[in-house]
C-alpha cells in the first residue's frame, strides 16, 4: 500500500467538498424541476385559505425542499390540529414520487466517485476515505436548508425535522454513499 501524497489528499478533500455541495444543489433542483408543477397544484387549495385568512402563501420552492429532505427519509414536521407536532413524509403519501428516494444516494455515489478520482485513489480504502469527504460539502447545506425551507404557521412551523435533517441527510447519507462511491472510484483508475 502506497502512502498518498499530501497534494492528492488535499485534492480529495476539496474535490469531495465541491462534489458534495454540487450533489446537494443538484438534488434539490431535480426535485424542484420535476415536482414543481405537482407541488404548486397541491398547494393551491391550502394557499387559498392561507391568503384568505391573511397569511403568506407557501412557496413551491419551500415545499420542494420538504420533498428533497423526505427523499432522505427526513420527515416534515408541522403543527398538529390539537397541538403538538405532526410528522409526515410527503413522498410516501403521494402517488408516483417514490423514485425520489433513489436521487440522493445516486448523486452522492457519483460525488464519491468524483472525490475519489480527484484524490487519485489507488485502492478502495483510500477511495472510501476521499469519498467520505463529500460530507464536508453536503452537511453545511443540509443544515442551512433545514432552516431555509421553514414555513411559519402561527406559533409553529412546517419544516424538515432538524435532528434527522442534520444527522441522516447531512451526515449519514453523504458519508456512507460518498465512501461507497469513493471506494468504487479506485476500480476505475487507469
Amino acid at each position: 500500500m502506497s502512502v498518498p501524497d499530501q497534494s492528492n489528499r488535499t485534492r480529495g478533500i476539496v474535490g469531495g467538498a465541491a462534489a458534495g455541495a454540487v450533489a446537494y444543489v443538484l438534488g434539490y433542483l431535480v426535485v424542484y424541476v420535476t415536482q414543481g408543477d405537482r407541488i404548486a397544484e397541491g398547494l393551491s387549495g391550502v394557499n387559498f385559505f392561507t391568503e384568505l385568512f391573511g397569511g403568506d402563501p407557501i412557496s413551491t420552492w419551500q415545499a420542494a425542499g420538504w420533498l428533497f429532505y423526505n427523499a432522505h427519509f427526513v420527515d416534515t414536521m408541522s403543527p398538529g390540529v390539537f397541538g403538538g407536532a405532526q410528522s409526515t413524509n410527503l413522498i410516501m403519501e403521494a402517488d408516483g414520487g417514490s423514485l425520489l428516494f433513489i436521487l440522493p444516494p445516486l448523486l452522492l455515489l457519483v460525488a464519491g466517485v468524483v472525490a475519489g478520482r480527484a484524490a487519485g485513489a489507488s485502492d478502495p480504502a483510500e477511495g472510501a476515505q476521499a469519498g467520505a469527504f463529500v460530507l464536508t460539502g453536503y452537511l453545511p447545506l443540509a443544515v442551512i436548508g433545514a432552516f431555509l425551507f421553514r414555513y411559519t404557521v402561527g406559533d409553529g412551523s412546517v419544516a424538515p425535522d432538524l435532528i434527522t435533517a442534520v444527522l441522516l441527510a447531512g451526515a449519514v447519507y453523504p458519508a456512507v454513499f460518498g465512501a461507497i462511491g469513493g471506494a468504487a472510484s479506485s476500480l476505475l483508475s487507469d
